[in-house]
Formats: C-alpha cells, sequence, structure tokens
C-alpha cells in the first residue's frame, strides 16, 4: 500500500518510484525495463516520463544497443537537474564531491586539514557555501561522512582527535572568521570526470542552472533533518558515520545489494563496523550504532582513545599497521607510512589480519551474517593476507557457523563507500513526493 487516496497523490507517487528505479539503477535501464519492473502500463510511464524531463529531473537518450521495432530510451540526469553534495571528512582530509541521480560522482576538491574541529569543518563549510551558491537550486541536499560516532543532531566524538561532542551543523554553516592556524595546506587538487554536453562543461565544472547567485533558498524537508536550519544553506544537511554511510552505499550498490543481514566493517586509521539489515545499517537508538571497532573481540587490553580497554579498532588499521612497524602513530597522522608497511611488511599485515579474522568470528556467532565486506584498508588486508583472516576466524566460530560460514568479499566500491553513502542520505529524502513537490515549485 502506498497510500495515495487521490489521482495525484498516485502520479505523484509514481513520479518518485520512477526516479528511484532511475538512481538505483545507476541511470542504465531502459524505459520498457523501468516499465516493466514498476508494473506501469506504457502510456503512464510515457505521461511519467514526459513530465520529468519537463520538470528538468530526467533526461533520455538512445540505448547504445538498438534492437528491431521503435527506438529504446534510457532515461537518465537532466543536465539542469539536482545533485547531491556530499563529502567525506577523514581524519587528515576531506574529499568534496557533486553526485548526480543515477549515481555519477564528480569530484570537486580534496583538502588536507589540521586535525581541528575548526581546520576541518570549518574550510569545509566554505567549500560547501560557494558550491551551494554556484549551483543554486540544483543542491537538493548536504551528506557528510565523518570519522567518528555521530549522535543525533549532529553531534560527532572522534577520539583519537580529541574531538568530543563538536557541532557539525554549527561548524559547517558559520563563516571562519580567519584561516585556521596550523593547517597543512589548503591546495584544492580537483578529479573531474563530467563530459560536455551531459552537466557538465568540457572541465568537468556542473553547468549553471540559470539561477541568480544568492536567489531564495529551498524549503527545508521537514525539521528533523535539516541540521543545518534556516541559517545554513537552506537545504537539508545529513551528517552520519563513515562506516554507516559505507554501509548504506554497499546495500544500495555494492555485494550487500539483496542481502537480508550483512555485516560492513570500514579500514581506515582505526576500524568501524555495522550490521546492516533489509539494506539499512543499524544506527542504534542514539544514531551512534556503527561502533564494532570499540568492542572487546581480539582479548587486548590495550587502551583506547574512546576511554574503553581493548578495542578492537586499536588491533586492526593504519594506527595498528604503524605501531607494529615502530613507527609514530595517532592523531590522524602517518597515512603514506601506513600505506608503505601494508605494501611491504608481511608481519604487520598478517598481524592485523589476524585480528580482523577473531574479531569477524566474534561478530558472526552473534549475527549470522549473510555476508560480510570490508572497505577501506580492509581490501587490501583482505588480498594481501585473505588466507591468514580466514584461518585466525575458523577457530573461534561456533560449529554450526563453521558448515556455512558467510561469504567474506572485498567492497565494491573500495574507498569511496562513504562518500556515496552520504550521497545516497540525500536523495533517499529527495526522491519522495514532497521532495519532488519542493523540487518543482523552486524551478526556474
Amino acid at each position: 500500500m502506498n497510500g495515495a487516496t487521490t489521482s495525484g497523490e498516485l502520479r505523484a507517487h509514481n513520479r518518485a518510484r520512477l526516479l528511484r528505479a532511475v538512481h538505483e539503477g545507476g541511470a542504465t535501464r531502459t524505459r520498457s525495463q523501468l516499465t516493466r519492473d514498476l508494473g506501469l502500463a506504457r502510456g503512464t510511464a510515457s505521461v511519467l516520463v514526459a513530465g520529468l524531463v519537463e520538470d528538468e529531473l530526467l533526461h533520455e537518450e538512445p540505448a547504445r544497443e538498438q534492437g528491431r521495432g521503435r527506438p529504446t530510451q534510457v532515461p537518465g540526469p537532466h543536465p539542469r537537474g539536482p545533485l547531491a553534495l556530499a563529502a567525506d571528512v577523514r581524519e587528515d582530509a576531506w574529499e568534496l564531491a557533486a553526485c548526480e541521480l543515477g549515481g555519477r560522482v564528480t569530484v570537486l576538491a580534496v583538502r588536507p586539514h589540521d586535525g581541528t574541529p575548526e581546520g576541518a569543518l570549518g574550510t569545509l563549510g566554505e567549500a560547501l557555501a560557494a558550491e551551494r551558491e554556484r549551483l543554486g537550486h540544483r543542491v537538493a541536499g548536504v551528506g557528510v561522512a565523518l570519522a567518528g560516532p555521530v549522535r543525533h543532531g549532529g553531534l560527532v566524538d572522534i577520539a583519537h582527535l580529541s574531538w568530543h561532542a563538536v557541532d557539525v551543523p554549527h561548524l559547517l554553516t558559520t563563516p571562519l572568521p580567519h584561516p585556521p592556524t596550523g593547517a597543512r595546506g589548503s591546495t584544492d587538487t580537483p578529479s573531474r570526470s563530467g563530459r560536455a554536453g551531459d552537466g557538465w562543461d568540457s572541465a568537468g565544472n556542473p553547468l549553471p542552472s540559470g539561477r541568480a547567485a544568492g536567489a531564495p533558498p529551498l524549503p527545508a524537508r521537514g525539521a528533523a533533518a535539516v541540521l543545518g536550519g534556516a541559517g545554513g544553506w537552506g537545504v537539508p544537511l545529513f551528517v552520519g558515520n563513515d562506516t554507516a554511510f559505507a554501509a548504506l552505499a554497499e546495500a544500495r550498490r555494492g555485494r550487500l545489494r539483496g542481502v537480508r543481514v550483512g555485516l560492513h566493517l570500514h579500514v581506515d586509521f582505526d576500524l568501524g563496523g555495522v550490521l546492516v539489515v533489509d539494506g539499512r545499517p543499524l544506527g542504534g537508538a542514539a544514531g551512534s550504532g556503527a561502533e564494532f571497532g570499540h568492542m572487546p573481540l581480539t582479548g587486548g587490553e590495550r587502551p583506547c582513545p574512546c576511554g574503553a580497554l581493548g578495542c578492537w579498532s586499536t588491533e586492526v588499521g593504519a594506527n595498528a599497521l604503524l605501531r607494529h612497524a615502530g613507527l609514530a602513530h595517532g592523531g590522524g597522522r602517518g597515512r603514506e607510512q601506513a600505506e608503505r608497511v601494508l605494501a611491504t611488511s608481511r608481519k604487520a599485515v598478517a598481524a592485523n589480519a589476524r585480528a580482523l579474522g577473531r574479531g569477524i568470528a566474534a561478530l558472526v556467532n552473534a549475527h549470522d551474517p549473510e555476508a560480510v565486506t570490508l572497505s577501506g584498508h580492509g581490501v587490501e588486508l583482505y588480498e594481501r593476507a585473505g588466507g591468514t583472516l580466514r584461518a585466525a576466524a575458523e577457530p573461534y566460530l561456533m560449529a554450526i557457523r563453521r558448515e556455512a560460514p558467510p561469504r567474506i568479499e572485498s567492497s565494491a566500491l573500495g574507498w569511496r563507500g562513504a562518500l556515496l553513502g552520504a550521497m545516497e542520505s540525500v536523495f533517499d529524502a529527495f526522491l519522495t513526493p514532497e521532495g519532488l513537490g519542493e523540487w518543482r515549485g523552486s524551478t526556474p
């Protein structure tokens, strides 16, 4: 049941369904396939697509491979259609991208920061504000992934950077009085992949929407979603944990798609993990549930910056690699050194893999997942020491789990998962009858 009681409500519902199908299919499915998969009449689908094209939400192109009969069209993002601004804030740098309907990503900037809340979020906020002004009404919302637990209201804690209850929406939407001190550089290093004539110019920049700079902001789509408030950019702001966002992306576009119960682990400087049920990461009562890395799963007693003892994350990730190699670690520094250790030190890699496998076994015993996916450094750990990982896990599995263990796989999305999950948080809110109604009312 969709809850529609009038023909207008049913049409709005079907518009959202159709756009959602285009988005989740990567804008690769033909109109005929979408019509069949959604159970729509051909005439209804034609009317819906025509209306979405008129509203600058869809644009159709001929399919690359044509069979007999009438030419087949593939609905995709409109050149002046909605964009999600997505950011991945790591411990030492942030990445900002514009994402189209269908999931195509154009990276706008990658910038190192000094590890302070103001140095990281202040500079990102300025970049977001500039893109919001430049792109105007095309910005459907902003999603931001952060390397720490995020509580309702957008408060983040990143223990090894000494961030406690940092108000992310406030810092993102408050202009910096001056450049942050101690910054390790502020040079953008864009990596754009746009194509001229597809909403992007020949240099990879999104084409202007035609709306004048300083145009009125879009209405908020529900107070609970708009963490930035009216004092920000006037569009929804979604703040989440990087592991939870990476898991969401893996469930939508990766190897957890169609998996009813899955476990996703994201390895960066340390490790985060979350259970995914029916395509959704479990967030917990306060929204900060993606913290399997802070469980004592390996029997250690090493103090963790989070305040607990023996956290799994102290044994897996870049910090653990650096420690095994006798190098300085902590504070979100040493990524390049850790990557060299990962590439050259079998001993450090094996120690990480054993700890990762043992922890996975404990979680498999508890949750009985169909699949376990690994992103970030987890991909390289599995590629270099997958046998060590599996051998470490097996003795700790219950006998009934050893009979049919879940598959363990590298993420299909690699390091891009957190960014894509931030994008999905925006489009989840936008691809609704309410979100599309606001777009229709705001389009010049």
